[in-house]
């Protein structure tokens, strides 16, 4: 819901950091409760890609708002990538556990994650939000080390293990053969 419902009049823009962030609503969060979604340079350069393709919503599909990203161009999309396996939560785990290893707080990443025991007050200061964009940024490169990295996933034919389990909750991570 958060991605397919996510809205440009829900932009916060910050000209003191030279960004902006997004405001959500709880209505469309899972814990019901309003979330600041900060974004790294590769997130925003992702949501720049979108302006102007629709007046109120950031993300479409042929000129028209997506309802569903469980349809056959998530399979497809998916599967240009190798990552035939991978469920969209997934992806949530993959960022809690970069964020992790980046040696991000606890706090803040419960914060990014939108847990319900991390949160921000509505009265926002600078280093707040700050901290928050340092530490996605963190996360928007691949390592030089190699771990974590956006290897493709080769799970062994007939597994029933999910990537994220398969992986140590990093879907993205390639498996040892």
């Amino acid at each position: 819901q958060e991605v397919c419902q996510l809205r440009w009049d829900w932009e916060f823009d910050l000209p003191e950091l030279q960004t902006s962030v997004f405001v959500l609503p709880g209505d469309i969060t899972k814990n019901a409760k309003q979330r600041i979604v900060v974004l790294n340079s590769v997130a925003r350069a992702v949501i720049n890609r979108q302006r102007g393709k629709h007046p109120e919503r950031v993300f479409t599909y042929r000129g028209r708002p997506t309802n569903s990203i469980k349809n056959t161009a998530w399979k497809r999309a998916r599967k240009a990538v190798g990552l035939e396996a991978a469920r969209l939560h997934d992806l949530r785990h993959t960022t809690g556990r970069r964020l992790r290893a980046a040696g991000v707080s606890l706090e803040t990443r419960k914060d990014i994650l939108g847990h319900e025991g991390g949160h921000i007050t509505s009265h926002y200061s600078m280093p707040e939000v700050q901290e928050l964009i340092d530490a996605v940024e963190k996360i928007a490169f691949e390592p030089k080390n190699g771990t974590p990295s956006l290897r493709i996933i080769r799970l062994e034919s007939g597994s029933r293990k999910t990537p994220a389990r398969e992986n140590g909750g990093d879907p993205l991570r390639s498996v040892s053969d």
